[in-house]
């Protein structure tokens, strides 16, 4: 059992006013983590970019709608890529044990991303959605797989922003 499970962020909408399943079952995940005594606090993480867009409201707000209490909890605003959201669960909030959270794609370049910076991380597959729903995301993995390898290999890439520590479950 890890503390904290670390949701990654996406849209609660498609751009077509839909909503987005890969959003739904990452939630549907955590929930059932957190109701099984699996992870004790849920960070969730994800872009904040406009005042109109915040990934991590619409998380939090999905997960206290389904029960879990808003204690358990943690917002991380500055979750703008799978990179920033893993490497400031360590840094940011001192995550070194971690269960992540998504679908099974995005979970292999998340846990990559992990165990590149030293993180002891198991992943938790949240229900993936079919082919024809997924496709162009499917597509978007593929580049993001490559851009993975030149950001910890040949830039070496940060987070957008780290902050101050914020200590979970104190």
């Amino acid at each position: 059992m890890n503390k904290v499970g670390l949701v990654l962020g996406t849209s609660k909408w498609l751009k077509d006013g839909r909503p987005n399943l890969y959003f739904k079952y990452r939630i549907q995940a955590a929930y059932a983590l957190y109701k099984a005594g699996k992870i004790k606090y849920i960070l969730v993480s994800g872009d904040n970019s406009f005042e109109s867009y915040n990934e991590p409201r619409e998380m939090h707000n999905a997960l206290v709608d389904l029960g879990v209490p808003s204690e358990a909890i943690v917002l991380d605003y500055a979750g703008f890529r799978t990179l920033d959201s893993v490497v400031r669960c360590k840094k940011v909030f001192g995550q070194q044990n971690v269960t992540i959270i998504s679908q099974p794609f995005h979970n292999k370049r998340a846990l990559y991303i992990a165990s590149s910076y030293g993180m002891k991380a198991i992943a938790f597959n949240a229900q993936d959605v079919n082919l024809y729903s997924g496709l162009k995301t499917q597509l978007r993995e593929k580049l993001a797989r490559v851009k993975v390898f030149i950001d910890l290999y040949l830039i070496n890439k940060q987070p957008k922003f780290l902050g101050d520590k914020i200590e979970i479950g104190v």
